[in-house]
């Protein structure tokens, strides 16, 4: 993945990061977490109307100039920039979501990145059941905890990876893939259906994500849920209350995302 106006030293100063850049599982590992913190989950450019933008230049200015964050295909397209960069092999897959009613495309974007002789699940934007490090695809039917979440990686009857994680003490599946490599233009589908089907979440409502060490902020409509240390408070804002808590808790705004107050 190639962007012409990407470079690493805006990369590591948009999400704080000052360590090495080696093709290695500690800069892998180290390079999503950073990443997973800084740079949020959000569709606000799908609720202004907007079809999201999958050119690689604009998800660099989104996401590194503009200080905005995004859904699947652009945190996921600039985790993989900065893979390509350090010099770490990667692969792009689709991943069917799991957890609707019922059975679902593969619109989800995932990546598989192979360092030091391992293969590694990384995911920075599905949302609020999102993994929060690599997964090694080979520890499987292992209960993984990560920043107290628990996840698991299983293969189904077909032989394809299922990620599940642990929800209210339930193990939930959050979605499937297998290892087919896909190539960037494969998405444009699925992005273009993200966008614009009005029975698409992205498209019914306001969705953002904002994950900590200790927990994840979402929002979702009028709905703010502070999950802290497996603990959840949930409150409905006020329309007013929503704009401060795209300042507070994202470091964003509806004005700068082209939006109406």
């Amino acid at each position: 993945m190639y962007a012409s106006n990407f470079d690493l030293p805006s990369y590591f100063q948009r999400i704080g990061y000052a360590g090495q850049a080696r093709a290695d599982t500690a800069t892998l590992h180290a390079l999503m977490r950073h990443q997973l913190f800084s740079v949020p989950f959000e569709n606000l450019d799908v609720q202004a109307g907007r079809i999201v933008s999958l050119v690689p230049e604009d998800i660099a200015e989104k996401l590194l100039r503009q200080g905005r964050g995004g859904y699947c295909y652009e945190v996921n397209g600039l985790f993989a920039m900065a893979l390509s960069a350090v010099g770490i092999p990667y692969r792009f897959v689709a991943a069917r979501p799991m957890f609707y009613p019922a059975r679902r495309p593969r619109t989800h974007m995932a990546l598989i990145a192979e360092v030091e002789d391992r293969r590694w699940l990384c995911d920075l934007g599905f949302g609020s059941y999102g993994i929060r490090a690599p997964m090694d695809l080979d520890l499987l039917d292992i209960d993984i905890v990560q920043d107290g979440d628990v996840f698991r990686l299983s293969h189904d009857p077909c032989g394809e990876y299922v990620l599940q994680a642990k929800v209210g003490g339930h193990w939930t599946k959050q979605f499937g893939f297998d290892l087919w490599p896909q190539e960037w233009v494969d998405f444009m589908p699925a992005n273009h259906l993200n966008s614009t089907h009005p029975e698409a979440i992205f498209v019914q409502k306001l969705l953002m994500v904002r994950h900590r060490p200790d927990g994840r902020v979402i929002l979702l409509g009028d709905t703010l849920t502070n999950v802290t240390n497996g603990h959840s408070e949930k409150r409905t804002l006020t329309r007013e209350e929503v704009t401060q808590v795209l300042e507070t808790h994202f470091g964003l705004s509806f004005l700068r995302a082209g939006m109406k107050v």
